[in-house]
């Protein structure tokens, strides 16, 4: 692809789409009532408040209940997405240019669902605090790494385990907005989202075939995204789970991210938390997309 067409190169594709399903009614999750609802069953009044306030982890809820509540949530959100795709795939091969691109935006709204109830309940921050449509770049840039997470990349794995570990030293309440949008992160988050625009192309191919033959492809179109988010959503939480910030006792103050420059550390980038998070599938190298 020739640079400067804007949208037609991978990572600009990516990024619309993600872009677009962050605006879909309904795809934002208000973490203090995700908390609650989720929690209510598991904890006490005083820990439901703490996690709240501060995180899960600084309230002391144990791992096995976050275990727990985070299997039903990726439970809900797979049946759900599942079914709103193979209801996709029912009108068959003259609504083509109707249903793919509307199932790939739900499909990408329910992986955001999935990766902000995952977050929040492993001790992230607020993705979206802004009650305005707009997202800032620094909840597209952990988007798009959770998505590369998700996926089964290794420099998303490494990078995700980088931003948490500056948040977890800093104390903080917020993302850092500097090291996703200019310091040494900020160029894997470009990556990642190029390798996923040409991810998203082959599977945006594979929907459409599915889709060919009318209830068939319901049958088809329904098991593919069941078959692809669940062990996505699945991989995405054995990683989060694993971060020190999802330890016990980490506990939040009032301190915000430092929004200085990112110091690399003396341990590249690519190698940091490269070992496999996944389930069902060894994690991939990112690779560079064809231009």
């Amino acid at each position: 692809m020739k640079q400067g067409k804007g949208i037609e190169n991978p990572e600009s594709r990516f990024s619309a789409v993600l872009l677009a399903a962050a605006k879909l009614p309904g795809v934002r999750i208000n973490r203090e009532t995700y908390l609650r609802s989720a929690l209510a069953r598991h904890c006490s009044e005083d820990d439901i408040r703490k996690a709240i306030e501060e995180t899960p982890a600084a309230a002391g809820v144990p791992v096995e209940v976050l275990d727990k509540v985070a299997n039903d949530s990726i439970r809900f959100e797979t049946g759900k997405v599942s079914a709103l795709s193979a209801a996709a795939g029912i009108p068959g091969v003259l609504a083509l240019p109707a249903t793919v691109p509307a199932d790939v935006a739900q499909y990408f709204g329910h992986m955001v669902r999935i990766a902000q109830k995952l977050a929040y309940l492993y001790s992230w921050p607020d993705l979206f605090s802004d009650d305005g449509d707009d997202v800032d770049d620094a909840t597209m840039g952990v988007l798009t790494l959770f998505f590369g997470v998700m996926f089964g990349t290794q420099s998303a794995n490494a990078a995700v385990g980088k931003v948490a570990g500056m948040m977890s030293k800093q104390v903080a309440k917020k993302l850092p907005q500097k090291a996703l949008t200019q310091g040494v992160i900020y160029p894997m988050v470009k990556k990642v989202a190029a390798y996923l625009g040409v991810q998203m192309t082959k599977q945006s191919f594979a929907k459409a075939v599915s889709k060919a033959i009318p209830l068939v492809g319901a049958v088809v179109s329904g098991g593919l995204t069941l078959a692809t988010y669940l062990p996505m959503a699945k991989r995405l939480k054995k990683h989060l789970s694993s971060l020190p910030l999802a330890e016990p006792s980490h506990r939040v103050d009032d301190a915000e991210v430092v929004d200085g420059e990112v110091v690399e550390d003396h341990e590249p980038l690519a190698t940091a938390h490269t070992h496999q998070h996944g389930a069902d599938a060894p994690a991939i190298k990112l690779e560079e997309p064809q231009s």
